[in-house]
């Protein structure tokens, strides 16, 4: 049976970008049943350039009432397809064949979500490229409960700037709630208890990458690991620090064979700066 998708959009001062996402969800092989941006209020012009896409549709928030779980929640309630995918406004479908094939593992009604690849900016830095590679292979995989002593905490990875969920068990697994970030982990996770797989299709691919200052990387990581701490017992008590490691080693390792030794200094920089802010988000929960 054919399953209708709708696409739900949040935005946030995105007028110089949206315009090409929208174009190209359009293109799709697979054309959304509908199209829904969630605009917190922008500063640029981001409504008026939604409002040159007349199919599209527009709903406008106050900007402090935005929350990465409940705006979602909301935009999937008010959206009626039988699978609602996410995007951020800064990813872009890197083919027409995105929808179709984030969709392709729904195609299991065991399958609660699937979430798709990000590929790197042209101008992303290269240590951010070799974190992308790492972090989304060119392998798919679906994974459930029997996997989380071989994942861990991984069994959980999942990414909003990308996904696609089955309304009827993102309902019946109890939804996003209030949540600042991490909401697609913590929906992944919620799912895979609740007796569903979570998909990672290699080939739903997306271009999506950030250049952050060191700054904003210790602002970002406070926050996740604020939410790693806060919802510890939703992730079954499983620590994200062996997989860190791995991560951070793999990426240094490929550093240092391009001989690129000044990103490799900026790299164990922003490992600091990513290592400090988790620990400080975590100290947060603890004092409260």
């Amino acid at each position: 049976m054919t399953q209708s998708v709708s696409v739900a959009i949040p935005t946030l001062n995105a007028a110089g970008r949206i315009g090409a996402l929208l174009e190209k969800l359009e293109k799709q092989t697979v054309s959304p049943l509908e199209i829904l941006v969630i605009d917190s209020s922008s500063e640029d012009g981001t409504a008026d350039e939604v409002k040159k896409f007349p199919d599209v549709k527009l709903k406008v928030i106050d900007r402090k009432n935005f929350n990465h779980g409940l705006t979602r929640h909301d935009a999937l309630m008010e959206a009626s397809g039988d699978l609602v995918c996410f995007l951020t406004d800064d990813a872009v479908p890197a083919n027409e064949n995105f929808i179709a094939n984030l969709i392709k593992p729904l195609e299991d009604e065991q399958v609660g979500m699937s979430y798709g690849r990000q590929l790197p900016r042209h101008d992303a830095r290269l240590f951010e490229r070799i974190v992308r590679e790492k972090s989304y292979s060119k392998e798919s995989n679906v994974r459930s409960k029997e996997d989380i002593p071989k994942y861990g905490i991984k069994t959980f990875n999942a990414t909003d700037v990308c996904s696609c969920y089955r309304r009827s068990a993102y309902l019946e697994c109890g939804g996003f709630g209030k949540v600042n970030t991490n909401e697609d982990m913590l929906m992944a996770a919620k799912l895979i208890y609740g007796g569903y797989k979570v998909a990672y299709v290699a080939d739903a691919e997306v271009i999506h990458s950030h250049n952050f200052t060191f700054k904003q990387q210790y602002k970002r990581n406070k926050q996740i690991g604020y939410f790693l701490e806060k919802h510890a017992e939703e992730l079954g008590n499983l620590s994200e620090i062996g997989e860190g490691k791995k991560l951070v080693l793999s990426v240094l390792k490929e550093l240092c064979k391009t001989g690129h030794m000044i990103e490799v200094g900026n790299f164990c920089i922003d490992c600091c700066a990513r290592f400090a802010g988790n620990r400080a988000g975590r100290k947060k929960v603890r004092n409260e």
